[in-house]
């Protein structure tokens, strides 16, 4: 990896920090997406007293421990000059209960004493830190969603292909492994995967039937890319408990940055929510760990690797849409499926993925075009926009 690698969101992040002390700064996004390197990145930057300290940790920080740390910043503003601020970073913020309350009581305190510590805030559950900011927070917080890395990103840090991206993703922890393609694996399931279901989710949040969750996660991997049926998910499940149930598991996974169910595109919110999902990661290394196929035998499958090309497109969307308008959702009629389509407000664009080794009829777009006249739509693969020209590119460029 490039010495000190600054992600695309490094210039935003250090301009916020630069600005006077107007709102609490949180990066909100899933693990081992460099949070943490970016804010000592912007730390170093910035050249002002800093106090890290995160919440990481084998048993749960509480409140008292969160004064704790505010107090250890305050006393660093104290030691410079009244108007030289200091910073404070609070890593997994989200994991010390009550914190949101307490961090106002807090931030409060110090607006009302003019005191210049500045304070960044992460968390590695998107979901609960936003609703932990929204229910104590309001209007003293600015969140800088921070997704999976992109091809852009991987290609720039470790000079990988298009085609090691679509195959290990966007995780650069796991970036040195992949000449091991077995420690890489292992590394992507036990270090990410099963880190972020039992500290993430199980441990966070209400999960009843925690093996049927990771029975869920385990089963979109297998799909991603593919409309399954909450019915048929309740088949290919054991002790399943009913849709409610899955939906709601699928929101907290979604939520922890692993896999979505994206929504049918209908041109009404009330059919869009009573569609059936269609699985999507957010990092196609996900599938791949999971899977337990090599790179060498997946590329040389037309299927496999077609499948795998769709989903990196798809991760590709998400993740660039996060934190915008932009809806990422895909189209079916009967057996006529358009892969991806964006939406924000009435600009809409159908997105069909070709890897090249399928056929290039499209009978869901031509049905698209007839249902939804007008609307913009684009081949990516085969005869359209090469996939490395369409993963350099965030979603927004792309929407009519």
């Amino acid at each position: 990896m490039k010495a000190q690698y600054q992600r695309q969101l490094y210039p935003t992040l250090l301009k916020r920090m630069r600005e006077p002390r107007r709102f609490l700064q949180v990066l909100a996004g899933p693990r081992q997406v460099g949070k943490t390197t970016l804010a000592r990145q912007v730390a170093n930057e910035l050249d002002i007293p800093v106090h890290y300290a995160s919440a990481d940790e084998p048993t749960l920080q509480d409140r008292a421990w969160l004064n704790q740390q505010w107090d250890i910043a305050r006393a660093l503003t104290r030691q410079m000059p009244r108007t030289h601020p200091a910073l404070l970073i609070v890593d997994e913020v989200q994991k010390v209960p009550g914190w949101s309350e307490t961090i106002k009581r807090l931030w409060d305190e110090d607006s009302a004493a003019a005191a210049p510590l500045r304070v960044l805030l992460s968390g590695s559950s998107p979901l609960l830190v936003q609703q932990g900011l929204t229910e104590s927070l309001a209007g003293r917080f600015e969140i800088i969603p921070v997704p999976h890395w992109a091809y852009t990103e991987m290609k720039a840090a470790f000079g990988w292909s298009v085609e090691q991206y679509v195959y290990f993703g966007g995780y650069p922890g796991a970036a040195a492994l992949i000449a091991d393609e077995n420690r890489w694996r292992r590394y992507i399931v036990d270090a990410l995967i099963e880190t972020t279901i039992a500290r993430d989710i199980l441990l966070l949040s209400r999960v009843d039937k925690p093996a049927l969750l990771r029975r869920l996660f385990h089963l979109g991997c297998d799909y991603s890319g593919q409309v399954l049926s909450y019915q048929k998910m309740l088949g290919q499940l054991q002790d399943a408990g009913n849709t409610v149930t899955l939906a709601h598991y699928l929101d907290l996974l979604k939520g922890a940055g692993l896999l979505a169910g994206l929504s049918k595109y209908a041109g009404q919110k009330v059919r869009q929510r009573g569609s059936s999902p269609k699985f999507q990661v957010f990092n196609t290394a996900l599938m791949t760990a999971l899977a337990h196929t090599a790179f060498a035998r997946i590329h040389s499958e037309r299927d496999h690797w077609g499948r795998l090309v769709e989903s990196a497109v798809g991760a590709h969307l998400i993740n660039s849409t996060v934190g915008t308008e932009i809806e990422v959702q895909y189209w079916l009629d009967r057996n006529r499926e358009v892969d991806y389509v964006l939406c924000a407000g009435e600009s809409v664009t159908a997105i069909e993925v070709k890897s090249g080794r399928r056929e290039t009829m499209l009978p869901g777009m031509t049905a698209f075009a007839k249902a939804f006249p007008g609307k913009r739509q684009l081949l990516v693969g085969a005869q359209g926009i090469p996939l490395e020209d369409f993963l350099t590119q965030p979603a927004a460029h792309w929407l009519a």
